[in-house]
């Protein structure tokens, strides 16, 4: 069990970033841990890397994107995005179609098998998390809801 934050440390910005850092990192690893062993409806093969994931989630979430576009979204060499996509494409989570205005390249988009994989990861996480924020007081959530917007512009600077 973890002993709470002295107040003069969670006070201090060093101290607030340590708490955060450890909180944070332990609340995502927790979350991974949620991930099926297998995707039965991929064939049993394992599921899919977090880079895999994120890609397919990077291009649900934002539409068509080019492969570059993909890459530099996730911050990774082409290269290593062109093995991804290869996978995803392979697994038929995405599919290639003509660029609209540059016939030189080409444009990804999840498939229904890739939303549908997305979506039940999300539900899976969601409800493990619903249940421990329904073990929290009124008080902690209403703290948890404030800090998320918080949250999400730090994990975007």
């Amino acid at each position: 069990m973890t002993t709470p934050p002295t107040p003069s440390r969670a006070v201090s910005v060093p101290g607030l970033a340590e708490e955060l850092r450890i909180s944070i990192a332990r609340l995502s690893r927790r979350l991974r841990t949620l991930r099926p062993a297998t995707e039965g409806d991929r064939g049993g093969r394992g599921p899919l890397t977090l880079t895999q994931f994120a890609a397919l989630a990077a291009i649900e979430r934002h539409g068509s994107m080019t492969p570059r576009e993909l890459a530099d979204h996730e911050k990774v060499q082409p290269p290593s995005m062109t093995r991804v996509i290869a996978y995803l494409e392979e697994e038929g989570l995405v599919a290639r179609s003509p660029h609209p205005t540059d016939g030189r390249q080409v444009v990804l988009n999840a498939t229904e098998a890739g939303t549908a994989l997305l979506a039940d990861e999300r539900r899976r996480k969601e409800a493990w998390l619903a249940r421990r924020l329904g073990e929290l007081t009124d008080d902690e959530r209403e703290i948890l809801r404030r800090a998320a917007p918080i949250i999400d512009r730090l994990s975007r600077s």
